[in-house]
């Protein structure tokens, strides 16, 4: 059967026809439809989301040394976080398949950075797959576990936005067959203290020698040759691009990324004038290839910030001077409306960064949509580092004094339980003088809208226990904890203004639901009475989509505002700003599709 499916989706698909047994992970863009397809179309895979992931990882170790088949998912920022038994997983080896999804983001189109995640793998030792297309995406899913079994390594296989997120046409298989092999003890292999860890790390050595010797031999390791003069080496999307720019030269395309197949390369670059190594990100292909004294360019002529397209290897080709100058034309990228990112109507986000704003505190920020409130028109956001940064930050900086008016650490419900929960800790234990806002919308919103343990229900769609941050708070010593209501502007200032002058740490806690999910906030959106505005431009700088200028203008000159009542949700917050009163509810509520 051939179906039409993103890489990520085939990713899924892979999984499922390899014998997976349990799939985990945190959401993260581009890594998320992956556990999200499984849940959804595939059952018969206990699936997961977990607090983080770390804990994700730990999770699939575990599995994997139950005898199963483990698949572990996450965005190349999330490996930062899983760091720790990663590394130490690559020593202990597997008991059943275990392979972990890394998504690189080139471009940062949904991330704070663009680190390149196949050097995790080089540094960890362990194998890494880069699929090219959908097709491999599901294939390399099951050679992915072929290998951790045939070499006892976890394997990564590595993702890219481009990839996880186009779409090809791929060829199903029934699944294969796997018995699980049941937990077998020993703790020579499995218990890593000093002594068994120096035994094993010789037999991470020895493993990379007999991977070194299959990357030579592999079909994952291919050269197209087509009797041309010009060799490419290449992998992943970045082969695509060079192939749609030069599909005469030969190719020598990696798909099995460490250790490189350094012999064959050796060879292929023998038998051409001149070789180019095309990759996106880092030059990692190339720094490895010279190491090893062969002569190839590759950086010289591509960047190594963003991603790249068909466009830009035009572009680095003819500087090569292999490619025609006049080629390349036809792909130039489209002049596009610039589309900033934006809270939505009626974001519940919106009035804690307006209170905020008027209070003139410090805000120190985490990943969330609530970041978005460093942009234009609210710009009031002092800090985003990495998941849970937001209260250390906070703490760091009242501790030297570093702002007289207060410091606010704001951090989203999800992110406060991936790592926020040791930072409050922290603030209660070193009695810091801060103020926590725990942003509840009620579900991990911006990588559109997954399940996390304060929501009441599983990946899998099973209700379950739900946090209550009241609780926690408390629990880890906070003497002070508030539930306010965002769209009460009022009394939001009034409650962060007598937080930030209490002596110790704080914390308030917001209490609207995202927008978007599951339902609209209000049945009656709200609208402008021309006659009444004064054109101050108030309710311009809550930066709402729904409330725009009118061509009406005032006797000054100044345009007038008028809502969308589509887009509004009816969260009040414009009305409560407007000076004149000019913006009311309307009498009839507005008929939602």
């Amino acid at each position: 059967m051939r179906r039409f499916l993103s890489g990520n989706e085939a990713v899924a698909r892979g999984a499922y026809e390899a014998g997976v047994k349990l799939a985990v992970g945190y959401p993260g863009t581009p890594s998320t439809e992956i556990l999200e397809t499984l849940a959804e179309e595939y059952r018969s895979i206990y699936s997961e989301w977990s607090p983080n992931e770390k804990v994700a990882f730990e999770v699939g170790i575990g599995a994997s040394l139950g005898g199963a088949r483990a698949l572990v998912t996450m965005k190349h920022v999330g490996l930062n976080v899983a760091a720790d038994p990663f590394m130490t997983f690559a020593y202990t080896g597997v008991n059943g398949g275990f392979v972990l999804i890394s998504a690189d983001d080139p471009e940062m189109h949904s991330s704070q950075n663009e680190q390149d995640n196949r050097f995790y793998a080089k540094f960890a030792q362990i194998p890494f797959l880069e699929p090219s297309d959908s097709q491999e995406s599901k294939d390399f899913v099951l050679k992915a576990f072929e290998i951790s079994e045939k070499f006892d390594t976890p394997v990564m296989l590595r993702m890219t936005t481009r990839i996880s997120h186009s779409k090809g046409i791929i060829e199903e298989n029934e699944p294969v067959k796997i018995e699980s092999v049941g937990f077998k003890r020993d703790m020579q292999k499995y218990v890593m203290i000093p002594a068994n860890a120096k035994k094993r790390h010789l037999i991470v050595t020895q493993r990379l020698e007999k991977l070194q010797q299959y990357s030579e031999e592999t079909e994952l390791n291919v050269i197209e040759n087509n009797g041309s003069k010009i060799g490419i080496i290449s992998g992943g999307i970045a082969y695509q691009y060079a192939k749609d720019n030069l599909p005469d030269a030969d190719y020598l395309k990696i798909g099995f990324g460490f250790p490189l197949p350094i012999e064959k390369i050796r060879k292929f670059v023998s038998s051409h004038q001149k070789v180019l190594v095309i990759e996106e990100l880092e030059p990692y292909y190339e720094e490895i290839i010279h190491a090893a004294g062969i002569k190839i360019e590759g950086k010289k002529y591509f960047s190594r910030l963003g991603e790249l397209s068909p466009y830009k290897v035009a572009l680095g080709l003819k500087e090569a001077g292999l490619l025609d100058k006049t080629a390349g034309a036809q792909i130039a990228p489209a002049e596009l409306f610039p589309r900033p990112p934006i809270l939505c109507p009626g974001c519940p986000h919106r009035g804690a960064y307006m209170a905020l704003k008027k209070l003139g505190v410090a805000v120190t920020g985490d990943i969330g949509c609530y970041t978005l409130g460093v942009l234009p028109p609210l710009e009031y956001l002092d800090t985003c580092i990495c998941m849970g940064a937001s209260i250390g930050n906070a703490i760091g900086m009242e501790k030297v004094g570093g702002y007289q008016k207060g410091v606010v650490a704001v951090i989203g419900d999800s992110t406060f339980l991936h790592s926020g929960i040791t930072g409050l800790l922290d603030a209660v234990y070193n009695k810091s003088n801060i103020t926590v806002i725990i942003l509840d919308n009620r579900v991990t919103a911006m990588t559109g809208g997954q399940q996390h343990p304060a929501t009441g229900y599983t990946l899998m769609g099973e209700t379950t226990k739900r946090v209550n941050f009241i609780e926690l708070a408390k629990a880890l010593g906070v003497e002070s904890v508030h539930e306010v209501d965002p769209y009460d502007y009022q009394g939001l200032i009034k409650t962060i203004e007598g937080e930030i002058n209490r002596e110790g740490p704080s914390v308030i806690i917001t209490n609207r639901p995202c927008v978007l999910m599951p339902k609209r906030i209000g049945d009656r959106p709200y609208r402008v009475i021309a006659e009444d505005c004064n054109g101050c431009s108030a309710c311009f700088r809550i930066g709402c989509p729904a409330i725009a200028s009118s061509k009406e203008l005032t006797e000054h000159n100044r345009p007038k505002a008028i809502i969308d009542p589509v887009l509004c949700t009816g969260c009040s917050l414009c009305a409560q700003v407007c000076q004149p009163e000019a913006i009311v509810p309307t009498g009839e509520p507005v008929k939602v599709k």
